[in-house]
């Protein structure tokens, strides 16, 4: 039997024995009168006496019983409330997280070990003190205020600080430091109770600023090798173009003069240098592309609309795919600052090299957006499509690489799939009009 059940039946015996001993004063008292007026004879008095005593003591034996039963219980209740209590201490004692409950008042009520090793600062010291002190002063009214609202909301539990970093301050020498925390609440008869559990972020937050630097520096380094890179490749195209072009022109001019004089004399001779000439074609025609591919000369001679037009009808003619190009220059403007145009161009010829070589399509749709804030590149194909394992592959170079290219400048990339399957490449990079001799 419970201590519940006991006490329960205790409150119903009570009643009980007052009715009994009633009883036994009323029987004595009709006896005694009865035998005054000669109606009972006197050992009939000693009888009823008799029982009444009986029933009186055995309800008395009964309650001392149960009293003894009921404290024996309440005993041993207190005793396995005192262990689970003694349990829960180490439990919350031995736990890595710092554990502090206040009350309403924000006073301290518990404060395990953990938290005496985050805050430097005893339990002794800890307990019957405000909150406060292990708070940065500038966050102690919003702290407070926030306290309140978590009260009223009557949610059991949450995590403190999802969006912004918490700060607490050390016991000892008032260093701040951060922390992530989870508060919970609960109500004991009038009393109510906020437990905070919190966890010193200090290594964590470092670990995260070094590498937010470290990524900072390779993306910088990225942006140098790939400003290299495209130096470089200017300088090649040019000199592919200028100087190589040139001397194959005039070789072909030479070739020309050569099967002009021998064409009487020597018709095998004749077919012979055409065949050169025919070589010589391809050969200037294949230096050009290799030379646009390298640095597209009309990027900088004619702008990054007719860049892209060309590149998309080109690409059409040697891939087989065909393709839907729309401009929509609302700014009306050819010239941008620095290397915004190059970076478009390079990602509309990745795009396009990669439904040449992977997507497997039919069709293809380029739009080029151009406003005064901003330029708008999407690039889709009805290919097989591209997948997430694609996205992460090591060997992704070319969508890596127009990743940070276009990330350099501010941008953003987003690869996603279609309603109409296939692949849907959207570029958004924030513009800039070029200022008065500014390279583009």
């Amino acid at each position: 039997m419970t201590l519940q059940a006991h006490s329960r039946l205790r409150h119903l015996l009570k009643p009980w024995m007052v009715l009994a001993g009633l009883a036994v004063a009323a029987s004595v008292a009709l006896n005694l009168a009865a035998a005054g007026l000669g109606h009972s004879p006197p050992w009939l008095l000693g009888v009823n006496l008799t029982v009444a005593l009986l029933v009186l003591g055995a309800g008395i034996l009964a309650v001392a019983r149960l009293s003894s039963v009921t404290d024996a219980e309440a005993s041993r209740m207190r005793d396995a409330l005192d262990a689970s209590q003694a349990r829960l201490a180490a439990i919350v004692d031995s736990a890595m997280d710092a554990i502090i409950t206040v009350d309403a008042r924000q006073q301290i009520v518990l404060f395990n070990r953990a938290a005496e090793q985050v805050f430097r600062c005893r339990r002794e010291d800890a307990l019957g003190s405000s909150l406060d002190r292990f708070l940065p002063s500038r966050f102690r009214a919003a702290h407070h205020g926030h306290i309140a609202q978590f009260g009223r909301t009557g949610v059991t539990s949450r995590r403190m600080g999802d969006v912004t970093t918490l700060w607490a301050a050390r016991a000892d020498n008032g260093d701040e430091f951060p922390i992530e925390a989870s508060i919970s609440q609960v109500t004991e008869g009038d009393h109510h109770f906020f437990t905070v559990i919190l966890r010193d972020i200090t290594a964590r937050k470092r670990y995260e600023n070094e590498l937010k630097e470290d990524q900072i520096e390779l993306r910088k380094l990225s942006a140098q090798v790939l400003d290299a890179r495209e130096e470089e490749k200017t300088r090649i195209a040019r000199e592919l173009h200028d100087e190589l072009g040139q001397l194959l022109t005039a070789l072909k001019m030479d070739l020309a003069w050569v099967r002009e004089h021998l064409a009487d004399h020597n018709p095998e001779l004749a077919a012979k240098t055409q065949k050169m000439s025919e070589t010589l074609d391809q050969t200037v025609t294949s230096v050009r592309r290799i030379a646009s591919d390298l640095r597209p000369l009309m990027l900088d001679d004619l702008g990054l609309p007719d860049a892209a037009a060309w590149l998309v009808e080109d690409f059409s003619k040697r891939s087989g795919v065909e393709c839907e190009f729309r401009i929509l220059n609302d700014a009306d403007l050819q010239e941008f600052e620095g290397n915004i145009a190059n970076t478009i161009y390079r990602a509309l010829q990745e795009s396009l090299t990669n439904i040449g070589r992977h997507a497997d399509a039919k069709n293809a749709w380029v739009l080029l957006r151009i406003e005064r804030d901003g330029i708008w590149l999407e690039v889709e194909d009805n290919g097989c499509g591209i997948g997430a394992a694609d996205l992460v592959k090591s060997r992704s170079l070319g969508l890596k690489g127009m990743r940070e290219r276009i990330f350099n400048i501010n941008g953003f990339l987003e690869v996603s799939r279609p309603p109409r399957g296939g692949t849907r490449v959207s570029v958004r990079v924030p513009l800039r009009l070029a200022a008065p001799g500014d390279a583009s």
